[in-house]
């Protein structure tokens, strides 16, 4: 059984692949999220993905990053590796960003560290069907509203969402998953949580073309 961390955004890419490791006998010991100084997440609020680790009963490792990134995050993994006695890092990555090289991968080679990219190029429509199918609970979280309207953040992904999300897709040209940076989400359950998540009280802010979830702290 080979020790893995799963790299988390508290989006359902990240949820999916945690599920696939466990299904392929990975020993998860930790979800970890790296992170600029003073971080500042609009689409995965930090204070929701301590809640989702303690919920799913695993540790979380925030990770702060200096630039030059490609050394930080080289620095960052390999004293990751001998602290977690890692073997292998799990990335919901679906798909190059950009046309550019698998960020992850490239910053694991030189540590002989095995990448895992369960959710690789696989269809967007058997993906999305594999939310409804293990449960997963998403909600969308932040939108470029050159793509979806701002009164799409906050939908829930359940069946009706997922396909009218699937039809817009195909008739615009964007990617379903939200792999180039359309839409993000935020999972509230799903396969581990001890229970449901609340989302609270949140409202719609907007900053520049993005549209998101603001926790209110009132």
């Amino acid at each position: 059984m080979s020790r893995v961390i799963v790299l988390w955004s508290g989006g359902k890419d990240a949820m999916q692949a945690l599920c696939h490791a466990r299904e392929a006998g990975h020993q998860v010991v930790a979800l970890a999220t790296f992170a600029p100084p003073a971080p500042r997440f609009l689409a995965h609020p930090l204070s929701q993905v301590h809640r989702q680790a303690a919920a799913l009963g695993l540790p979380h490792l925030l990770i702060t990053i200096e630039a030059p990134f490609d050394l930080g995050y080289e620095r960052a993994l390999a004293a990751l590796k001998e602290e977690w006695r890692l073997d292998g890092v799990v990335t919901g990555d679906i798909d190059s960003v950009g046309g550019a090289p698998n960020w992850i991968r490239e910053r694991c080679r030189p540590l002989d560290l095995a990448v895992h990219t369960p959710l690789w190029q696989q269809s967007r429509e058997a993906l999305l069907a594999d939310l409804l199918t293990r449960g997963i609970v998403a909600h969308l979280s932040c939108v470029d509203t050159q793509v979806l309207a701002p009164e799409w953040v906050g939908r829930t992904l359940d069946a009706a969402t997922l396909a009218e999300l699937q039809q817009l897709a195909a008739s615009r040209g964007f990617d379903a998953c939200g792999e180039q940076g359309e839409y993000h989400t935020m999972v509230t359950d799903g396969p581990g949580f001890a229970a449901p998540l609340a989302l609270g009280r949140w409202q719609v802010a907007r900053q520049e073309q993005l549209a998101y979830l603001l926790e209110d702290e009132g």
